[in-house]
């Protein structure tokens, strides 16, 4: 189902599961900070129907002000999530749920570049499976290689993710 420990990569088979998944945490997020939330998203390969993925679900929330994502802070650490700051991304908030992980939530912007590539990436692969069995494929030699050094197997991805982003009109 979900989970993984940190720092590790493992991929498990698509499963129909994870957007029931994501339903069911978008509600939760939604009555907790739906005043301030603009749109909740499914972002990630669990996203992608048909590939391989990391168990974990990868949530975005989108905000009008980035100023608004302060006032979720609280409310978001009281339903589990626990907040880590930008993490390496300026104007993201970002939050990991579960121990082994199973959540990641990034909060930012509606009509930030972050918000906006995620869902092309999202939406390209998931409107050209040709494209999502490459990425799979990728993820999928790339997990062989780097099991134990997540920041490795993420870094392999990122010229095939500019790429897609670049062909989509990014």
């Amino acid at each position: 189902m979900l989970d993984l420990p940190k720092r590790t990569v493992k991929l498990e088979p698509h499963s129909e599961q994870w957007l029931q998944l994501f339903t069911d945490e978008a509600a939760r997020i939604r009555e907790t900070i739906g005043e301030v939330s603009a749109s909740i998203e499914h972002i990630g390969s669990t996203s992608i129907r048909g590939i391989a993925a990391k168990p974990i679900v990868d949530i975005a929330v989108g905000v009008e002000k980035l100023e608004d994502g302060e006032r979720c802070l609280r409310p978001l650490e009281n339903i589990g999530y626990e907040y880590r700051g930008e993490h390496g991304i300026a104007g993201r908030f970002y939050f990991v749920k579960g121990e082994p992980r199973t959540h990641h939530l990034h909060l930012v912007e509606i009509d930030s570049d972050f918000w906006r590539s995620h869902l092309l990436f999202r939406d390209y692969l998931s409107e050209n499976q040709a494209v999502a069995e490459e990425y799979e494929n990728l993820k999928k030699e790339l997990a062989k290689r780097h099991a134990e050094n997540r920041e490795a197997y993420t870094n392999g991805k990122a010229a095939f993710i500019e790429n897609v982003l670049k062909i989509a009109g990014f």
